[in-house]
């Protein structure tokens, strides 16, 4: 395992972030997508993970989510993306950025966090599947791959119902 510096991502950290995330990905489309989060959405938590030297060698963001139910709507945050240099894959650095920025989440107040992601990944951080609690993106197709965690006992009380991404996640 690497030593590793999470910290808030900073404005001198974009450009390189961008960089992470497309090599990650290998395309830009996660790297626009937290171009267009940075200057739409509220409350983020942007954290970048750096090396000894100072090298920012990943980056994770988790943005708001809503969502809408029988019983009404409520908020929640999402994981994604999570990008970390395929030079330093495998090292760490995606488990230490997603701990610390669920750890930052639960810190601003934020109990619900949902990820649409690997099923063999994301169980280590608490994730579980989401349907059984009631709660769904856009349709059953995606179940699979849907998770949520509360980062408090009994948060996902009352919450039942579609959980609706920000509109920047359609450009995906």
């Amino acid at each position: 395992m690497l030593a590793l510096n999470v910290r808030k991502e900073e404005p001198r950290d974009h450009a390189r972030v961008f960089e992470i995330q497309e090599a990650a990905f290998g395309s830009p489309a996660e790297a626009q997508l937290v171009r267009r989060l940075r200057a739409n959405a509220a409350p983020l938590v942007s954290l970048v993970a750096e090396i000894v030297d100072g090298t920012v060698v990943g980056h994770v963001l988790f943005s708001p989510v809503e969502v809408v139910g029988p019983d009404g709507r409520g908020a929640a945050m999402a994981l994604g993306p999570v990008g970390v240099d395929p030079a330093y894959q495998r090292e760490g650095v995606g488990d230490a950025l997603c701990r610390a920025g669920l750890a930052a989440c639960l810190a601003l107040g934020e109990l619900v966090v949902f990820v649409l992601g690997h099923p063999a990944y994301y169980p280590r951080f608490g994730f579980e599947p989401a349907r059984p609690h009631g709660l769904f993106y856009k349709n059953e197709s995606f179940d699979p791959a849907f998770f949520v965690t509360a980062l408090s006992p009994g948060a996902l009380e009352g919450f039942a119902g579609e959980v609706v991404y920000r509109p920047e996640f359609d450009e995906l």
